[in-house]
């Protein structure tokens, strides 16, 4: 068994689709470790703010089917790939992490590039993760999030519901 983290974005019906993308991680992969929800601008477009989260779970499932999975998840909850790279979407499912391995392979890549590079990645991860330590670096999310902070990207704490937190 690995411990996987995804995360998960959108900024089209944010709330409905990420409580949908839980329901579904969870009915798929069994409990869930969820992150506080975090939220920001788009980054790399112009386009209305999204909300972020990162979850974890354990399974003894292979990398490039737990990456199949969140395609389809994403697909039935009407993602389209055809647009551009950057742009809005109902929901974005990102396998970042797969226990402490590194893997560029079969469509997969983790760590991926994105937890070190963006705030709205690093700092839930390390709200659920931060003793972890990052395969590659070697250094522990919490320190990387210490070090990086929103950097550019400003993010705030949010709820599914548009509310703010209690």
């Amino acid at each position: 068994m690995a411990r996987a983290y995804v995360s998960i974005g959108s900024n089209v019906e944010p709330g409905r689709h990420v409580r949908a993308a839980l329901e579904a991680l969870a009915e798929r992969f069994g409990p869930l470790v969820v992150s506080p929800v975090y939220e920001g601008p788009a980054v790399g477009f112009s386009g209305a703010n999204f909300l972020n989260l990162v979850v974890g779970f354990e399974t003894g499932e292979p990398p490039a089917r737990v990456v199949q999975a969140l395609k389809g998840i994403e697909a039935a909850h009407g993602r389209i790939r055809a647009g551009p790279r950057f742009a809005d979407r109902t929901l974005d499912l990102d396998l970042i992490l797969y226990g402490n391995q590194v893997i560029r392979a079969e469509g997969v890549s983790v760590p991926r590039d994105e937890v070190i590079a963006h705030a709205h990645v690093l700092r839930p991860l390390a709200d659920i993760a931060g003793a972890e330590v990052h395969p590659v670096l070697g250094r522990s999310y919490r320190d990387l999030w210490q070090e990086l902070g929103d950097g550019d990207e400003r993010l705030w704490p949010a709820r599914l519901d548009g509310g703010s937190p209690g």
